[in-house]
C-alpha cells in the first residue's frame, strides 16, 4: 500500500505558510501520509512556478491548494487520494 505524499512550498516567515502547515501537518501525522515541507526560494524552477501562490500544498506531486486550505477542504482531498 503506498502512502500519500504532501509538499507544502512556504517561505521563511510567512504567516500564511505557518497557517497551512498547523492545518497539514497534524492531519498528515494522524492519517499516515509522509509530509515535506519545502523552501519555495530555494529551487528557481518552483519559485517560477508558485512564486505569488504560496504557501501552495501539493498532494502527490500535483497542486491541491494555495493561500489557504481549511482541515475539513484537506481531509476530504487527503481522503479522496488513491492509496
Amino acid at each position: 500500500m503506498s502512502t500519500v505524499r504532501i509538499t507544502l512550498y512556504s517561505r521563511p516567515g510567512c504567516h500564511l505558510c505557518e497557517a497551512m502547515r498547523d492545518t497539514a501537518l497534524p492531519l498528515a501525522r494522524e492519517l499516515g501520509a509522509d509530509f515535506e515541507e519545502r523552501d519555495v526560494d530555494a529551487d528557481p524552477a518552483i519559485a517560477a512556478a508558485y512564486d505569488l501562490e504560496v504557501p501552495v500544498l501539493c498532494v502527490n506531486g500535483r497542486k491541491a491548494f494555495s493561500i489557504r486550505v481549511t482541515r475539513e477542504r484537506l481531509r476530504r482531498r487527503l481522503e479522496e487520494e488513491p492509496r
